[in-house]
């Protein structure tokens, strides 16, 4: 695919996205609420970069 065409594509459907996530919009809540979201959003962030990062290491098991 040509380049101009992939980023007319994407922009299209990154406007749709914005579109739709603005009647999803979540009311004005507390500061101690907003702080706790961030930071499941920062640890499922993080999370989702680990997993593609590498394959967990595990402890091998040796038989007696």
């Amino acid at each position: 695919m040509h380049a101009d065409v992939h980023h007319l594509l994407h922009a299209a459907e990154a406007a749709e996205l914005h579109s739709k996530a603005s009647e999803f919009r979540l009311p004005r809540t507390g500061l101690r609420t907003r702080v706790g979201w961030a930071l499941v959003e920062v640890g499922l962030r993080l999370t989702a970069q680990g997993r593609d990062a590498a394959a967990p290491r595990t402890a091998a098991f040796h038989p007696a």
